[in-house]
């Protein structure tokens, strides 16, 4: 009986071997490409960066209505007037105030 190392050297795999042992390779590789590897479909990508563009249109919207606010020549009186209003109606007071529209845009951001 010959040792395993001698019969790994005399072993001559056939072509359906060789086709199914790159197929199992290929399914391997996308699994854990998708799993593991950080891998997304174009669909996600896509809605991944309209999440992104909708959070940093928010984020620079916020902090120029922020500003504008410290800004504006009655801001002592539009923040005891926001802190009076309940949390419902806080967002209209911010939106009527022209807090939440970008300068260049005429519509408030969403």
């Amino acid at each position: 009986m010959a040792n395993i190392g001698s019969r790994l050297e005399s072993y001559r795999p056939s072509k359906a071997v060789w086709l199914w042992s790159c197929a199992a390779c290929v399914v391997a590789t996308i699994m854990v490409g998708f799993t593991w590897g950080g891998w997304v479909t174009g669909g996600t990508a896509t809605r991944m960066a309209s999440d992104a563009a909708d959070g940093a249109q928010a984020h620079m919207a916020s902090a120029s209505c922020v500003t504008r606010f410290n800004h504006g020549a009655d801001a002592v009186a539009q923040l005891a007037a926001l802190k009076k209003a309940d949390s419902c109606e806080r967002s209209d007071i911010v939106t009527k105030g022209g807090g939440v529209t970008m300068p260049s845009d005429t519509r408030p951001v969403a």
